[in-house]
């Protein structure tokens, strides 16, 4: 089976780096897409021995690279086409029906009750995505509340499959020494008490609430990995509330820890902190609320759909905040007096390996195969150009 996966960018993000770790466990041909912003992923990816496509996109409206990216799909012969994000949902699933193959797969990976990818969801974003979902073959959802979400738009349920995000455990696992670097690095005290968020600094991850919080309480340090277009404000922020020195802005940080980033990493940045805290009010998974149990680290957060899917009992380490501000600088007053603590990953960070997460999709293949009309592969004719 050959697959052309397309992505709308490979800048460094939840579903970027998703892919990357796919296709690593995927027993198939692959090669990449990017309608736009081929960036560290993009590299990341080659270094894996992927081949990877900058289709030059202009913006949303640049129609003029329907016919390329259709050309591009025609010319691999690929059984299957996979599209990851809006745009690039929107447009593969065109481009691979005008290529001839009906064999078309898309993860919703962002969607949610009121944003999707971090912007605001609105009526003509839900109207498009509804009318191209319907030349596809099947959606796949992150977690089975993006699945009920999906059903309550009105794709069929027949189109629609649950396959998980994954993590490799492995690479989450606690080390000290690595924890030791990594506050030397960013000039952290090692016995400092140290909050971490993970995530794209947009408005409804919430991060100002968390800053907030920090600024609140003087013995404690913020450690916030991403970047977005608001950092300048959560800067501001806590210049503001006299913060400044105690919240750390790492900007894009990579979850690979062999990716050409140059900064520190994901898993690192985990070891580094003492408590993971996500604010935000509503998530497609969950990803990494996922990644900072496997690190071991006390998490609390506001909606984990890979939490609260997976079973009504609380889990081990994991404690849901019931409100804003005021909720956070509670709960993190009381982590701060029981002192930095290191907690065994519960069982259901191995529910979300990523091997699982690689035999689902590739179920998915060969159900979305099996089922797609056989239509002829015909060479286009050759046409002597007109003097």
């Amino acid at each position: 089976m050959k697959v052309l996966h397309i992505i709308t960018g490979l800048g460094v993000g939840g579903a970027e780096q998703q892919l990357r770790l796919l296709l690593r466990r995927l027993p198939v041909e692959c090669d990449v897409v990017t309608l736009t912003n081929p960036g560290p992923v993009a590299d990341g990816l080659r270094a894996d021995g992927v081949s990877v496509t900058h289709l030059g996109m202009r913006g949303n409206r640049d129609l003029a690279a329907l016919p390329r990216l259709a050309r591009l799909i025609r010319r691999g012969r690929y059984d299957l086409v996979h599209t990851h994000l809006y745009r690039a949902c929107v447009y593969g699933r065109i481009a691979a029906r005008l290529a001839g193959v009906h064999a078309t797969v898309a993860t919703e990976h962002s969607l949610g009750e009121r944003y999707i990818e971090g912007r605001p969801l609105t009526w003509s974003t839900r109207a498009l995505y509804l009318r191209t979902e319907r030349l596809g073959s099947a959606t796949v959802a992150v977690s089975a509340t993006v699945a009920d979400r999906l059903r309550g738009w009105g794709v069929p349920a027949r189109r629609i499959h649950v396959v998980p995000n994954g993590i490799d455990c492995e690479r989450f696992r606690h080390d000290p020494e690595v924890r030791a670097a990594t506050r030397a690095l960013l000039g952290i005290p090692s016995g400092a008490f140290v909050v971490g968020g993970v995530g794209r600094l947009v408005p409804g991850k919430r991060f100002d609430l968390l800053v907030r919080a920090v600024a609140a309480l003087p013995a404690v340090r913020l450690v916030l990995a991403g970047d977005g277009p608001e950092r300048e404000t959560l800067e501001a922020l806590a210049g503001r509330l006299g913060a400044g020195d105690r919240v750390h802005f790492l900007g894009e940080c990579d979850a690979l820890p062999d990716g050409p980033h140059t900064g520190p990493t994901v898993p690192a940045v985990l070891d580094a902190v003492d408590v993971f805290v996500s604010a935000s009010a509503e998530e497609s998974f969950g990803l990494a609320v996922v990644e900072a149990l496997a690190a071991g680290l006390p998490v609390l957060y506001a909606a984990c759909p890979a939490l609260d899917d997976l079973s009504a009992r609380p889990v081990p380490g994991a404690v849901r905040l019931p409100g804003g501000v005021e909720a956070i600088e509670a709960a993190l007053r009381h982590r701060l007096d029981l002192g930095a603590q290191r907690l065994e990953p519960p069982d259901v960070v191995g529910h979300y390996d990523i091997a699982r997460s690689a035999a689902g999709l590739l179920g998915v293949y060969g159900h979305t195969v099996a089922a797609a009309p056989r239509v002829p592969r015909v060479r286009p004719p050759f046409v002597t150009p007109v003097p």
